[in-house]
């Protein structure tokens, strides 16, 4: 049976669509990089042939296009595609860790987005991510305005927030004005995103707007 004629439920990329990557098994994950079987068998028996090996998943490590072409059923398109993908696993988890900043204060962020928000002539909504100890994870646009507004409620701000396990966030807007000075609407929205922050159990940080040179943090402002 193709992987095509499997119930929807338990086909790797459904699956991995719905329940995310680390439900799958190896020999799905294998299925996926290979894609398409023979009509002797699915991708999904193909891959369990290669796991099928003395070592398991640990000979992937030693096999290249010649190897991965020995098996009955793997091309040289498909051998090339599996040496690229365990090449790629294996510089991934040589790669340096990167170094996160450890958010101490509003003027780590007010630094991190001045150079490029000061001069912008239209308003830009900017979410930074955080951990558990306050290490910035990501950043994200979320919004970008006129000269006067931008467009960023609780589905924008919180979106990926909620899917990156964000435990905080720090919010960042930039006034093409120069003048950081809070307006009413910047205060009620700031209000509204801190509550929906706390019902998603999502810390706001602080609210950081960017003029000209100059910040204002509405944290230190006591605005939320």
């Amino acid at each position: 049976m193709s992987l095509k004629q499997w119930p929807a439920s338990e086909r790797p990329r459904e699956k991995m669509l719905k329940y995310g990557v680390q439900t799958l098994s190896n020999a799905e994950l294998l299925a996926l990089i290979i894609r398409t079987g023979t009509r002797e068998g699915s991708a999904l028996s193909l891959a369990e042939d290669i796991l099928a090996q003395e070592q398991g998943l640990a000979s992937l490590n030693s096999m290249g296009p010649e190897e991965f072409s020995c098996i009955k059923g793997i091309g040289v398109a498909t051998a090339c595609t599996l040496t690229a993908a365990v090449e790629l696993g294996k510089r991934i988890a040589a790669a340096p860790k990167q170094e996160r900043i450890c958010v101490e204060g509003p003027e780590q962020i007010a630094e991190l987005f001045m150079e490029q928000m000061r001069s912008l002539e239209k308003e830009m909504f900017q979410v930074v991510h955080l951990n558990t100890k306050n290490e910035i994870t990501s950043i994200e646009n979320v919004s970008v305005g006129d000269l006067n507004s931008s467009s960023a409620g609780p589905r924008e701000v919180f979106h990926n927030a909620i899917r990156r396990s964000s435990s905080a966030v720090a919010l960042v807007h930039n006034h093409p004005s120069g003048d950081p000075e809070p307006s009413q609407a910047d205060i009620l929205l700031t209000t509204r995103l801190v509550e929906a922050g706390r019902l998603l159990g999502i810390r706001v940080l602080d609210h950081i707007i960017i003029g000209d040179g100059v910040f204002i943090s509405l944290k230190h402002r006591s605005l939320m």
